[in-house]
């Protein structure tokens, strides 16, 4: 009997090792399949512009200064600390101990010299490596970028400048291995290499962006072990694979289906307001758009109200201001366009507009933050028909209408396209001045619509540069009133930050910022 019992703990010892093994197993295959709106197009934190490339970038890199989970506040990243001179002009950072890059070569503050002056210094021997669209925004008030030892680095501005904290957590002051960049050159982008919690695998273009947990990453290493981004254009093909379950994660939810996965046990929605707005851009260097009174005819023209509520349903908000409303300073006291076509004709008759012309209306077939493209264009054509004005739809892939879209002002030949902006910091300044100051025509920055009034550009330029919130508050309310009376844009909406994936993924939360955070996740 003592020979059985001994043989049947025996027994029970081997399957409760077999079970053991096999959950070990279990999560060294938990990997999470993201479905995206579009390809990336590039991988490297300085020369992301979108959505797309962010989501599936991010989670491979860290900055010295880094968002907390959830806002905007700002903690500790790869500097553990920091100081600013009296004067507004010097900030000393001190930096984490021990961090090494994925490649295993070493973070310090040469690499953090590399990193920045590789983006501002047109002499650097890697400026070559890219085309950085924020490295203006986010740097172009650094003056020097001085080592004082290892662990500790100084940026030098030429004037102060408010936001400059809050810049240093954006995507485009993340750090890069200098080595790789020195290996890789401008295939950087497709070979990533920073000190984030996971790191590159590889990438299958048109099909998909792996990514593994980094073990030795200085915050933790992550619960998950895999992170799978696939671009899948349609929306409605995302979704199905979503409830196939070939993916586990979606993002550009149908506004039809959105009810509907609510009420499905399998799955979880989760929501946000976002630092979002979806809008029109018109060219205002070039007729019929370099006339004040025809841009102010399309923003009566068409019926906004009528596309949130009707196409998108729920997941936007209507759209007053290119600012959104959870940024500060926000204020809807600026010229309003409610749908009014009769007002629309009369400016067109005022400023004598040619109705034989046919305008063409950039569109991307899909792409990040842009809802639902191709359904609100076809909507505006027809407001635009209705008052007079033809519009010819051209459907471009994301990447290939990225590149067409911001051209030099005497290279551009588009006079009216589709974009949509999401906050990267939370200050004001990221919208305002990034979007519509005069000094951001594109390859500057971002308004590709070459927008330019002297008194708005002295406002947004006043605000950059005093830390007095309220005075700041004062000027970028003055500047939102200028800039919507001048109409260079039709605002719509501003999104809702909206993802469904399956119930097993624990501790997702969203970020204002729209990008992923994976870190913290885990697989039930």
């Amino acid at each position: 009997m003592r020979k059985v019992s001994i043989l049947l703990v025996l027994g029970l010892m081997v399957l409760a090792v077999a079970g053991c093994g096999g959950e070990e197993q279990a999560l060294e295959d938990t990997q999470i399949i993201i479905g995206l709106q579009a390809e990336p197009t590039t991988l490297d934190p300085a020369q992301l512009t979108d959505y797309n490339s962010s989501r599936a970038a991010m989670e491979m890199y860290d900055s010295l200064i880094r968002f907390k989970d959830g806002s905007t506040e700002l903690e500790p990243g790869l500097a553990t600390e920091w100081e600013i001179s009296d004067d507004g002009l010097e900030y000393t950072f001190k930096l984490r101990q021990g961090v090494k890059f994925h490649d295993g070569t070493p973070f310090d503050a040469d690499a953090v010299k590399f990193n920045i002056d590789r983006q501002i210094d047109p002499e650097h021997p890697y400026h070559d490596t890219g085309e950085f669209g924020y490295a203006d925004f986010t740097f172009g008030m650094v003056e020097e970028v001085v080592v004082v030892d290892a662990e500790t680095v100084k940026i030098i501005l030429n004037e102060p400048f408010a936001p400059f904290l809050g810049n240093m957590a954006m995507n485009s002051a993340s750090m890069v291995s200098p080595e790789a960049i020195k290996e890789y050159g401008k295939d950087i982008s497709q070979n990533p290499v920073g000190t984030g919690p996971f790191k590159f695998v590889s990438w299958n273009p048109g099909v998909e962006v792996i990514l593994e947990k980094n073990e030795d990453c200085w915050r933790g290493a992550p619960n998950v072990d895999r992170l799978i981004f696939r671009p899948i254009v349609e929306d409605q093909t995302r979704l199905t694979e979503l409830e196939a379950g070939n993916i586990d994660f979606i993002v550009g939810i149908p506004p039809d289906d959105l009810e509907r996965l609510k009420d499905d046990a399998d799955l979880q929605v989760v929501e946000q307001p976002g630092m979002h707005t979806w809008y029109v851009a018109l060219n205002c260097q070039r007729p019929p758009f370099n006339d004040v009174r025809v841009r102010q005819a399309v923003n009566y023209a068409i019926n906004k109200e009528a596309i949130v509520d009707n196409i998108l349903k729920g997941t936007g908000v209507l759209a007053k201001n290119i600012l959104p409303p959870v940024i500060w300073s926000y204020t809807d006291d600026v010229q309003d366009y409610s749908y009014n076509p009769e007002k629309a004709r009369e400016l067109l008759k005022e400023a004598g507009y040619d109705e034989s012309m046919t305008i063409d209306f950039y569109v991307p077939k899909s792409g990040s933050g842009m809802q639902q493209p191709v359904t609100m264009a076809t909507a505006i054509q027809s407001d635009l028909e209705a008052v007079g004005i033809k519009t010819n739809i051209q459907q471009l892939e994301w990447g290939t209408y990225l590149d067409k879209m911001f051209q030099p002002v005497d290279k551009s030949d588009v006079l009216m396209h589709e974009l949509s902006w999401l906050g990267d910091n939370g200050d004001p300044d990221n919208f305002l001045y990034i979007l519509l100051s005069g000094e951001q025509w594109p390859t500057n920055g971002f308004n590709e619509g070459f927008y330019k009034n002297p008194e708005v550009d002295k406002l947004l330029k006043e605000a950059r540069i005093i830390s007095d919130q309220d005075k700041r508050v004062e000027l970028y309310q003055q500047a939102q009133k200028l800039i919507m009376a001048d109409s260079p844009l039709v605002v719509v909406d501003h999104e809702t930050q909206i993802v469904a994936m399956k119930k097993k993924i624990k501790g997702f939360e969203l970020h204002p910022t729209g990008v992923f955070r994976f870190d913290k996740v885990s697989i039930e």
